[in-house]
């Protein structure tokens, strides 16, 4: 785990997931987003499934992988639909996998569903070498729904839980992510994301124990981060 009063811009750098998840991004901004990756050596691109293909070849023979966003932003596909569109994504050369959890069982108390749900998404992404990251969604659940995910990620060990998609109704929060890392345990890291646009925000949730960055704001942060250190 980093503190954001040692981490150098590498180490920054390399905890970014840099995001465009638009409905309306095109070849263009698509474009973009993999040389800003390139250029900064960020550890991903977050993207829906559809583009994979497109920013795998343009990110080619590089460090950064290509993530697919999996039924998104709702969560509210079927299991089946779901790794499916998993598989359909490796295949097209996604590196990492962030799915959505299907909420409404969660709040039906369906701990079972949403157990099978992640060990499906999870077994479809660890036996192709691929990461697999939950996305929770926090801004629509309680505290003690938070630990439940949190607690059956702890056994079926995704790589990482993460607070949110960014089209909630509202991102990553510090006291969110704290209760996460600490109900989750060591060997399953949190991403935090949504609503993290400045060196300010960014650094609270590392402190609170963030091991990646999810944002559409990278070059932002990194350059408050820089007059900061430059201030300093």
């Amino acid at each position: 785990m980093y503190h954001s009063e040692t981490i150098t811009r590498e180490e920054l750098c390399r905890l970014f997931d840099h995001t465009n998840l638009k409905a309306f991004a095109d070849e263009a901004m698509l474009s973009t987003l993999c040389q800003e990756a390139k250029d900064g050596h960020f550890a991903m691109v977050a993207i829906n499934s559809s583009p994979v293909a497109f920013c795998k070849k343009l990110l080619q023979g590089t460090d950064v992988h290509v993530g697919a966003a999996i039924s998104f932003p709702l969560g509210q596909t079927t299991i089946a639909a779901k790794v499916f569109e998993t598989i359909n994504a490796i295949e097209n050369g996604a590196d990492e996998i962030d799915y959505v959890i299907n909420i409404g069982e969660l709040k039906n108390k369906n701990l079972a569903y949403i157990r099978d749900e992640m060990q499906q998404i999870v077994d479809a992404c660890h036996s192709r070498k691929v990461l697999c990251k939950v996305i929770f969604e926090i801004c629509y659940l309680t505290d003690e729904e938070i630990k439940e995910v949190a607690a059956i990620a702890r056994e079926v060990k995704p790589d990482f839980i993460k607070t949110s998609t960014g089209f909630g109704t509202f991102g990553a929060t510090v006291e969110a992510v704290k209760l996460m890392k600490e109900t989750v345990g060591p060997d399953v890291k949190v991403k935090a994301a949504g609503g993290i646009r400045s060196w300010e925000t960014c650094k609270a949730m590392i402190d609170a124990g963030a091991e990646r960055i999810g944002t559409s704001s990278s070059l932002r942060i990194l350059e408050e981060f820089d007059q900061a250190h430059t201030e300093v």
